[in-house]
C-alpha cells in the first residue's frame, strides 16, 4: 500500500512538472512573438515618420525652386522656355491578383468615412490613429469606443467607433523603457474591390503621415503592393 501511494505521488509530481514546463515554454514563445511584433511596428512607425519628413523636404524644395524661378524671370524680363517632359513609361500591371499602391484610401464601414492608409508589408499588424479612447463593458465583454483622427475632420458623437476588444498587445517605445498596453479591435473596411474584416491596434499615429496603417495580415493572399504607385484604387486627394 505504501509503495502504491509513493508511486501515485511520483506520477502526480511528474505531471505537474510537465504542465509547468509546457506553460513556461508557451509564455516564453508568446513573449518572443510579442517582442518581434513590437520591433516590426517600431520599424514601420520610423519608416512612416521618415516619409513624413521627406514630404516636408520635398515641399520646401518646390517652394525654393518656385522662388528661384520667379526671381530669374524678374531679372531677365522675359519668360523661360517651357520644357515639356517626355511621358514616363507606364509599367505593366500583373494580370494576377490585386495591386495596391503604397498609399490608398480605405473606408471604415461603422462610420462610413474614408481615410488615407499607408500600405506597409514590413508591419505585421494594422493600426489606427485612435484618440478619445474609452473602455467599457457590454454583455460581460470588454469593449472600446474611440475616434479615428486624421487631424482635419471634426470629431463628434456621429463618428464614434465602438468595437469589442479582441486582445491587448504590449508595445515598448523606442525612446524609453516604458511599455504601453494597447487594445486590438476588429473592423470591416473597404479598399477598392476589397471588403474584409481586419484587426487594428489602437495607436498614437499623430506624428505619422497617414492615420491608418495596413500591414501584412490585411493584404496576405489578397493583394500585392507596388511601392512606386499611390492611390491605384482611389482618386488622388486634392490639397
Amino acid at each position: 500500500m505504501a509503495m502504491l501511494v509513493l508511486s501515485g505521488c511520483t506520477l502526480t509530481n511528474s505531471t505537474q512538472y510537465h504542465q509547468e514546463t509546457l506553460a513556461a515554454i508557451q509564455a516564453s514563445e508568446a513573449n518572443l512573438t510579442n517582442q518581434y511584433e513590437n520591433l516590426n511596428l517600431q520599424l514601420s512607425n520610423q519608416s512612416d515618420y521618415i516619409e513624413s519628413l521627406e514630404d516636408q523636404v520635398h515641399d520646401l524644395e518646390q517652394q525654393l525652386n518656385t522662388f528661384k524661378q520667379e526671381t530669374l524671370e524678374e531679372v531677365r524680363k522675359k519668360p523661360e522656355p517651357v520644357v515639356i517632359p517626355a511621358p514616363a513609361p507606364v509599367a505593366q500591371t500583373p494580370s494576377h491578383g490585386i495591386i495596391l499602391g503604397e498609399v490608398e484610401s480605405v473606408t471604415i464601414d461603422s462610420i462610413k468615412q474614408t481615410f488615407d492608409a499607408r500600405v506597409d508589408t514590413g508591419a505585421a499588424t494594422s493600426s489606427l490613429n485612435a484618440v478619445d479612447i474609452e473602455q467599457f463593458e457590454r454583455n460581460g465583454k470588454n469593449w472600446v469606443r474611440f475616434h479615428l483622427s486624421d487631424g482635419d475632420r471634426e470629431l463628434n458623437d456621429t463618428n464614434w467607433i465602438e468595437a469589442p476588444i479582441i486582445r491587448f498587445v504590449k508595445i515598448r517605445q523606442s525612446t524609453t523603457e516604458d511599455v504601453e498596453r494597447r487594445a486590438v479591435v476588429e473592423l470591416w473596411v473597404k479598399l477598392g474591390t476589397i471588403h474584409e474584416k481586419a484587426q487594428f491596434t489602437l495607436a498614437d499615429r499623430s506624428q505619422m503621415s497617414h492615420p491608418v496603417l495596413l500591414g501584412r495580415e490585411f493584404i496576405r493572399d489578397i493583394a500585392m503592393v507596388d511601392v512606386s504607385k499611390k492611390y491605384i484604387h482611389t482618386e488622388v486627394p486634392k490639397k
